[in-house]
């Protein structure tokens, strides 16, 4: 133990101090126990680097042994113990602890062994081979390459290629918007009445153009403007609209649409 203490009889490590005390060179009584525990956790705080579980389960002991060996000496029994003894006991003590470790070391590896072997056991090899007359040779990966080839493989691999440019003359560009079809829409419906959405998308032969609508009239939908019905399954949707367009173009939801 590296921890220096000091005490009216003794200063040095605290190790050396309880081997003192042991062998009866320092009476116990002579020394203080409270400073030991307040140096040691001042010790603690000065370190940088994390204390050890050694460091500490060392100290614990020595600390533990000399408050029992000080107790004996306040309060004698009638079963008093020499400190040699205590300190004899001790150590056998720590001597069983590190064979019961020990042994439960050699446990774990013999049943970490006795898996394996069961693992193997499941395993069978393989003893027959090719038949005779049978001989296995590797492919030759180069059989038929000559220098020549691999001369123009090179060539080809350094030699420049034209930049691959993308067309987009087959992308169609979007002429019409949701947000146009609403305000449209938001204008057209209220003279209109009520619709059909076949109706509404009569002449119409883009796809585009009737996917937008329906966007539009879904939209028109959500803000309580139309109201939307279906006889039976699949059948035609009708449009109702049931607010003055006024109202629409006073709240400036027209002009927002269309942006």
């Amino acid at each position: 133990m590296t921890l220096n203490v000091e005490a009216p009889s003794y200063a040095g490590p605290l190790d050396v101090l309880f081997q003192l005390v042991s062998s009866h060179e320092v009476d116990i009584l002579e020394v203080p126990l409270a400073p030991i525990v307040d140096a040691f956790v001042a010790h603690l705080r000065n370190r940088r680097e994390e204390c050890s579980m050694e460091e500490l389960s060392e100290f614990l002991l020595y600390a533990a042994l000399l408050l029992e060996l000080k107790s004996q000496r306040l309060l004698p029994g009638p079963d008093d113990v020499d400190a040699d003894e205590e300190a004899l006991g001790w150590e056998e003590r720590d001597v069983l602890l590190a064979r019961l470790l020990e042994l439960r070391t050699y446990s774990a590896v013999a049943d970490a062994l006795a898996r394996q072997l069961e693992a193997s056991a499941l395993v069978v090899p393989r003893v027959s081979g090719l038949d005779e007359g049978i001989e296995a040779h590797a492919p030759d990966l180069l059989e038929g390459v000559h220098p020549a080839d691999l001369a123009a493989a090179y060539l080809r691999s350094i030699e420049d290629h034209p930049e691959v440019r993308v067309t987009l003359d087959h992308v169609t560009v979007e002429t019409v918007t949701v947000a146009e079809t609403v305000a449209e829409l938001a204008r057209s419906l209220p003279e209109r009445g009520s619709l059909s959405f076949r109706e509404l998308v009569f002449g119409v032969t883009d796809r585009i153009e009737i996917i937008v609508r329906f966007l539009a009239v879904l939209e028109l939908c959500k803000l309580g403007r139309v109201r939307l019905g279906q006889g039976h399954t699949f059948g035609d949707l009708h449009i109702t609209w049931v607010h003055e367009s006024d109202d629409l173009l006073d709240m400036g939801l027209v002009d927002d649409y269309a942006g």
